[in-house]
């Protein structure tokens, strides 16, 4: 823990210069924003031409129909305007707070409501957790009319939305609730860890952040999801049957096989696992069962289970702990650094002891074209984890000795195919626009690879 410590001392050493240079804080992080959202502007403008096409890749052709096409390029083309405007309005209600000094604002009203009640300075979680709140619900009102237009009128359009306005408005306050419930205690407990640990919080804060992602795992099906969607016993029949056995065969440890009302909201479909992992619960949209075929369905999540013979989820979970270290290790420069507050328009009482839930928020704004990078590489490590679920699927027979699987990438690619149709998804995809934003291969390219695996195994047998 020394060697640790030691090293992280370097790092602190190095950004030392954070702590007393007066830089413009404001003008890097709105600049960098900006430069953030022109680029993502300008990749939809890279996609846009491509919804103009009017027949679908060779690939495609014998799959889809002329009119499924047709309208899958329009659904894109308004998604794309719509995502266009959306960018930018967002990025220009960002810079507008931050040219008028909201954060700072924020965190003296609700340092003047506690006044008034009798709480002074030293309540410095209280006032975090207050400021979190405020911040969250007056940032999130002015996005809520975008979120009205793409449920009921965009997915309205194209005859996805199963929204109705109360539902509509019942998600919102339980998001708020569930959050507030949630974001009080993570917000106490991470800044007590701070209080206890100093200037060593590192390894402890990251125990605390992992320990909370693996609670969540446990309490997010249990009491948060069956809030807003129905979680039901798949019913018995040839589906069960088949991914029952399919789990069996793998040694999957299946615990429970829920069907949910995903059209309760949505014609949008997905199925997906979640659990321990000595316990996991399968999960299956009530559309995906309507829209496909039992023995699609099956490779759907044999596709699934592939990710869990693979460890991907354990490995992307590592990945994320060295992202969160990497932030971690660097925002102690930022803890004890008055001018970065200044320079956001805090007072100077204020800035002199950096408040740490602000330092934070703050040290996660300047990060910004770091976390760009991130997001581009998690995808390549995404979209590489699910060629290698494809191609389990498509070595099912050989690894459970079963010709019932033989035609197991066939079906996937049959089921992958349905979904694109029912999803309205694009097919024509610019590769700048999808390293940037997709976290999975393209239809046509899973497609390809799905014929290369079948054709390397036929090679083999």
């Amino acid at each position: 823990m020394d060697f640790l410590h030691s090293q992280l001392a370097r790092i602190q050493q190095q950004l030392a210069f954070v702590s007393v240079d007066p830089i413009d804080w404001k003008f890097y992080v709105q600049t960098i924003s900006w430069a953030v959202t022109l680029f993502e502007s300008y990749l939809l403008l890279r996609q846009y031409p491509l919804y103009s096409k009017t027949e679908p890749p060779a690939a495609l052709k014998a799959h889809i129909s002329a009119s499924d096409f047709e309208k899958s390029q329009k659904y894109g083309k308004d998604k794309a305007k719509f995502a266009l405007f959306t960018g930018i309005y967002k990025q220009c209600l960002d810079s507008v707070m931050l040219h008028f000094g909201f954060y700072a604002w924020a965190w003296n009203v609700v340092g003047q409501g506690m006044t008034r009640f009798g709480y002074g300075a030293e309540y410095e979680i209280t006032q975090s957790i207050g400021f979190v709140f405020l911040l969250v619900i007056l940032s999130s009102l002015p996005t809520i009319p975008l979120s009205v237009y793409s449920t009921f009128v965009l997915e309205e359009k194209y005859g996805f939305n199963k929204t109705t306005p109360g539902l509509f408005v019942a998600d919102l306050f339980k998001g708020w609730a569930i959050g507030a419930a949630l974001v009080a205690p993570f917000i106490w407990a991470f800044l007590r860890i701070f209080n206890w640990a100093g200037d060593r919080f590192v390894p402890w804060l990251m125990a605390f952040v992992l320990a909370f992602q693996m609670i969540m795992v446990v309490i997010y099906p249990l009491f948060i999801q069956p809030l807003f969607n129905k979680l039901s016993p798949l019913a018995e029949g040839d589906l069960r049957t088949r991914i029952e056995s399919l789990a069996s065969k793998l040694k999957f440890p299946l615990k429970h096989l829920y069907e949910i009302d995903g059209s309760k909201r949505s014609s949008h479909s997905n199925a997906y696992f979640f659990g321990l992992p000595w316990s996991k619960h399968i999960v299956i949209f009530d559309t995906l069962i309507q829209q496909s075929q039992s023995e699609e369905v099956e490779a759907v999540l044999a596709h699934e289970l592939g990710h869990w013979y693979y460890l991907h989820p354990t490995k992307l979970l590592a990945v994320s702990q060295v992202h969160v270290f990497t932030i971690f290790a660097l925002f102690p420069a930022f803890l004890h650094a008055p001018p970065v507050l200044a320079a956001f328009d805090f007072p100077k009482a204020v800035a002199a002891t950096p408040p740490t839930i602000v330092a934070f928020l703050l040290f996660q704004m300047i990060l910004t074209p770091l976390e760009a990078f991130v997001s581009i590489g998690m995808h390549a490590i995404s979209r590489h984890f699910e060629w290698e679920a494809d191609r389990f699927a498509c070595e099912l027979q050989e690894k459970l000795a079963d010709e019932k699987m033989a035609d197991m990438g066939e079906r996937l690619g049959r089921a992958l195919i349905t979904l694109h149709v029912k999803n309205l998804s694009t097919v024509w995809v610019d590769w700048m626009y999808s390293a940037y934003h997709h976290s999975h291969p393209t239809l046509t390219e899973r497609l390809k690879a799905l014929e290369a695996f079948q054709s390397r195994r036929a090679k083999k047998m």
